[in-house]
Order: structure tokens, then sequence, then C-alpha cells
């Protein structure tokens, strides 16, 4: 043929050969999975500040051990309410005209994953603590301290935000520790991952290879197996911050052992305060409480098991509540007609 003797022809051909492969193998599915795919109702695009915080987490290896992506297999269920799907990495965009939109999805779990932290653990104070010194707040992390996003001064200033560290954390240090820019920005980009509930209508992918849970005695199919481990409801939503001993973190976090609140015959504020959140004891130094029971999409059956464990644990003698009398109230603090 005589276009292997052409270079013309032949270097014409191979351009429009690139030129086709790349118009179908790229540019025409990138196009049509732009106009059919759409952020998901209710997520909300990255501000500034949580921009600036997603760099810093790529600059300090934080992809190194999490992950950001709640995969279909039971043993996930814990990290979010539903497995990850492409819509949850839509919101997205390039980060400029040089650098791509860098999904951190992650390959690896060193530590949990990270998908919907912004519900899971909502507190600020918790993450500043956390990354000031991860041991405080769990005393088996394997995580580096991130100290050097901290800075300590002799008195805090209008707009600082001080770190409550407890003192066998603090190291010697006497002064106020305050969180950076930097810090805070971190903190702004975890609390951004919020997993956000399909539209009407959309299926909700299941988690798979889940276990069956099976009578207590063979041969029975009565509810014996039916009550909740509180211990392990604890651990996930509530340990974080008042500590497997329920003694809390002294200036950070109040303890729930010998609470007046956990061993009050009337469940209706300890009830509250977990579907509310609270802040009256922020003037002593404890950070906001988030409405963890809300944010954590608790069932009433789960919110009695915790509260139970609560009420008669690390030497708590508290009356034990019924699921009667909780859903009872749980109806009424979701309309909005509980006391506050």
């Amino acid at each position: 043929m005589d276009i292997y003797n052409n270079h013309k022809r032949l270097f014409g051909a191979a351009i429009i050969l690139f030129i086709a492969l790349t118009l179908f193998a790229a540019v025409l599915p990138a196009l049509n999975s732009q106009n059919n795919n759409a952020p998901l109702p209710g997520s909300e695009p990255l501000t500034s500040e949580e921009i600036a915080g997603k760099g810093i987490f790529m600059r300090e290896g934080c992809i190194a051990c999490h992950t950001q992506q709640v995969r279909n297999v039971d043993m996930d269920k814990m990290w979010g309410i539903r497995p990850s799907i492409a819509a949850d990495y839509a919101r997205n965009v390039r980060t400029d005209v040089w650098r791509n939109t860098a999904n951190l999805m992650g390959s690896e779990r060193t530590g949990p994953d990270l998908m919907n932290i912004g519900n899971r653990q909502p507190s600020e104070d918790w993450h500043l603590l956390h990354l000031y010194n991860p041991r405080s707040v769990v005393a088996q992390s394997i995580m580096p301290a991130y100290s050097w996003l901290f800075e300590v001064k002799d008195y805090a200033f209008p707009g600082d935000v001080v770190v409550n560290v407890p003192d066998q954390f603090r190291k010697g240090i006497t002064g106020k520790i305050i969180a950076t820019k930097e810090a805070l920005e971190l903190v702004a980009y975890l609390k951004s991952f919020k997993q956000v509930k399909l539209p009407d209508g959309k299926p909700t992918p299941i988690f798979l290879y889940g276990k069956e849970i099976k009578p207590v005695l063979a041969g029975t199919t009565s509810n014996l197996n039916t009550e909740l481990d509180g211990a392990a409801l604890y651990a996930s939503n509530c340990q974080s911050c008042h500590q497997e001993n329920g003694e809390g973190l002294k200036g950070a976090f109040p303890a729930l052992k010998g609470s007046p609140i956990v061993l009050n015959k009337d469940p209706k504020v300890q009830l509250t305060i977990i579907m509310k959140g609270y802040n009256g004891r922020v003037s002593e130094g404890y950070g906001v409480m988030p409405p963890i029971g809300t944010n954590n999409n608790l069932k009433p059956e789960e919110i009695v098991a915790i509260m139970n464990h609560e009420r008669t644990s690390w030497g708590n003698n508290g009356r034990k509540v019924s699921l009667t009398e909780i859903k009872e109230l749980f109806n009424q603090i979701k309309s909005g007609s509980a006391a506050k």
C-alpha cells in the first residue's frame, strides 16, 4: 500500500486514528457520565475552609491509613448508613486547571473509614483533642499525634479556640493549648464527611454477607436473643468521649459514672440529651455534645440498650428503662413536644 511509502499519509492516518479513539474511548463516555450523573440532593460542596483542610489531609498523609469508602459488606455497617455510591463523590471538582479533584478513597484501612465521620463524630472539641493526642480519647490508638498543628500561649485571645487537654497528656505544658488555623481547617474537612440519604424511589444498596442471628436455644423461634448489646452500642456511639470506664475526660468530656442525669428515675432528660445534644456545661469548659441519637439514626431499641448500659455500669445503680416508655418519649422528642 502506498500509505506506507508516504510519510504524510502515514502520519495523517495515525493522527486521525488517535483523535477518533480519544473521542470514542474518553471524551464521549466522559460527557455521557457527566450528563447522566448529579450530586445527591442534600449534599453540599466543600467550603473554602474545607478545601484548605483537604490539602492538609493530603499533606499529612492521612490517606495512608484512612479510606473514604463504605464497602457493601456487613462489616462496614459501622462506618456509614449505606454502602458508598458514585454520586457520593460527584461534588468533587478540579482543584484548579493543573490539578485533578483527588478522590481520596484510599486502599488501606489501618484507621477507621471517614466517609460518614461528620455524622458519627460531629464534635469539634473531640476532633481537636484527637489530633493533639489520639491516646487522650482512644487509649489503644496507634495514630500519631499532630501536636504541631497547635500552639501554646500564656493567654487565649478573643477568637482563639482553646483545646481542653487532660493534665496527663499535657506533658508539663502550663499555658493554653490553641488550635491553629490549619488544625481548624483540617477538622472542618473531616466534619464535612456526611453521607446523605438517597432520594425517595431510589433503591438503597444493601450490606452483603451479614451473619445470621440464631436463637439462644437450638430449635426455638422466640425472641430470647433480641436484646441488643448495650456495651457494644455504647462503644460505637459514646465511648470515644465518655470513655470505656464512663469517667469521661476531666476538663473535656463529662463523666457518666455517678451522673445525676443518668441515675434519674425519669429518663426524659437523658433521652433528650441523646437525641438533641447538650450545651449546658460549656461554662465549665466542656464542649457541646452533639445529638448522637439523631445523627446516627439510632432506633428506640438501640437507645434503650445504651441507656440501660449507662445506668447499670461502673457502679451506677439506676433504674432500667423499658422499650415502651422510651418509644413514647422518643416519639414526643421527634415531634418536638418533649420538655427541654
